[in-house]
């Protein structure tokens, strides 16, 4: 085998290998499961840095096994995939640090870094699937090495929580895998291909595919949580706060939105989509999801739920650009990818330093928390004005381009669903905001532990939001710098409609 043939498994194994071997280590092993953990998050960080290099440059990596005529697993790296498998890398690195932290003398520690390393090396496979049978796999596997993180507290919530989890993307994974199955039988193996593989269907196939297409939709939005298909995510917030970063930052939401794209651009194609009126059903379900999950973020005492309907609302921003025929929303739609990323894994950071620190958990115990812990209400700061979409700030690049897309196609009324939306979004992050700033301080907190050190709280949860939030500004001040989200985006835009 070639290196060029070896990346893509390398990559994959760069966290598979430690977090088989963590399994295997005693509870008071600490510091070498952490050396297990950043030595693996650091190689994968190393490869993928290498990928982006050879993939800008136009090299081919593809990894291939046959398993059967007709039935192949292949590993792969495009633009596309190289933004996800790059946001799923640099976001492990600052999430192991804040588990670390997070979960210090927690029991059951091996079994939780087990779990989280074998779940980004699914993230990054389905990143890197080449066809639709690889995608589904990882999407699975994924599922399973989730529900053991969701329960990790083992409480009577937490198992709850968990149930409803696996129930909704176990129902997920099987519609998807009924999609796959569909539509391999009528067209034959379903390889991600830029432009997609349908363009020369026979007319005769095409309403057989346009209603793959929506079983398709259904598999996936489960995991990208529309509406009807979200109600898991809620639960899922009795998750520690690094699995609830995790979910809605690196995994599982972003792999259920990953997939839309996959499915719009890469195998039915953005034409063929376009052409028999697929693109605006996502855009509907896209827009009715924005808005109902701003509504009812708006209703939330709980921060956790009410980052978490946030999710529900932010994540379809990706579907709404994959749905307006148009580079420039794809732009909007592919960095939004990235940029909701990198500002939600800075507010669900946030969140958890609340509750470990000072036992906050909901937003009306926020009363002057900014001037208890000054680094992470900044950092929480900067994520919400993203969110609300406030320049220079990450999310403000996303929206824009999303405007402008939908301007330029015609789709006015996608400017009232993004005026809207953002008027909801300030109208459920700046109370937060304003209570954390201006209320004066309470007597005493819900439960606070004051740690040893300089700082507001450990060094191990303060950074990681810190450094994701100045991410976030980052990619809305240099956006248009090389190498940069917002340039992936375009190059992946431009190889997708051909210009």
């Amino acid at each position: 085998m070639s290196l060029d043939t070896l990346l893509p498994i390398a990559i994959v194994s760069s966290s598979l290998i430690p977090g088989l071997l963590i399994f295997l280590l005693k509870e008071e092993s600490h510091r070498l499961r952490t050396l297990l953990n950043m030595s693996g998050a650091l190689v994968k960080l190393a490869l993928v840095v290498w990928l982006i290099l050879g993939v800008y440059r136009g090299q081919v990596f593809e990894s291939r096994w046959t398993l059967a005529p007709g039935l192949e697993l292949v590993l792969s790296a495009d633009a596309l995939s190289v933004l996800f498998v790059a946001l799923s890398t640099l976001l492990w690195v600052v999430t192991t640090v804040y588990a670390i932290g997070y979960l210090e003398g927690e029991p059951n520690r091996s079994r939780f870094f087990g779990f989280f390393s074998i779940c980004v090396s699914a993230t990054v496979g389905i990143a890197l699937s080449g066809n639709l049978l690889t995608f589904v796999i990882f999407y699975e596997i994924l599922t399973l090495a989730t529900y053991p993180l969701v329960a990790h507290r083992g409480t009577p919530d937490a198992a709850r929580g968990a149930k409803v989890y696996l129930a909704y993307t176990m129902s997920g994974g099987a519609v998807l895998l009924i999609g796959a199955i569909w539509l391999q039988s009528l067209v034959g193996p379903v390889t991600f291909t830029q432009g997609g593989i349908l363009a020369d269907a026979p007319e005769a196939l095409r309403p057989s595919l346009i209603v793959i297409f929506f079983v398709l939709l259904a598999g996936l939005g489960v995991k990208a949580a529309l509406v009807p298909f979200h109600g898991w995510l809620p639960q899922a917030m009795v998750a520690p706060a690094p699995v609830s970063a995790l979910l809605h930052a690196v995994a599982v939401v972003k792999a259920g939105a990953f997939g839309i794209i996959r499915v719009v651009y890469d195998v039915y194609g953005v034409e063929f989509a376009h052409a028999n009126g697929l693109l605006f059903a996502v855009g509907i379900l896209a827009s009715i999801t924005i808005l109902y999950g701003s509504v009812k973020a708006l209703t939330q005492d709980s921060l956790k739920k009410r980052l978490a309907y946030s999710t529900v609302s932010q994540v379809s921003y990706i579907a709404l650009g994959a749905s307006i025929f148009g580079p420039i929303a794809t732009i909007g739609g592919v960095v939004h990818l990235v940029h909701q990323g990198v500002m939600k894994i800075t507010l669900f950071f946030c969140a958890g330093n609340y509750a470990e620190t000072l036992g906050i958990h909901k937003v009306s115990e926020m009363d002057g928390v900014g001037r208890r812990m000054p680094w992470t209400s900044l950092a929480f700061t900067l994520g919400a004005l993203g969110m609300i979409g406030v320049p220079p700030v990450a999310g403000f690049i996303s929206k824009w381009y999303l405007g402008l897309g939908a301007a330029g196609s015609g789709a006015n009324w996608v400017l009232l669903i993004l005026v809207l939306s953002s008027l909801l979004n300030a109208a459920y992050f700046l109370p937060i905001l304003f209570r954390a700033w201006f209320r004066p301080e309470p007597r005493s907190w819900p439960n606070e532990h004051v740690r040893s050190g300089r700082f507001e709280t450990s060094g191990a949860l303060l950074w990681p939001p810190v450094i994701t939030a100045g991410l976030a500004l980052a990619a809305g001040v240099f956006a248009s710098a090389p190498f940069t989200p917002l340039e992936w985006a375009a190059l992946i835009a431009e190889r997708e409609y051909g210009r």
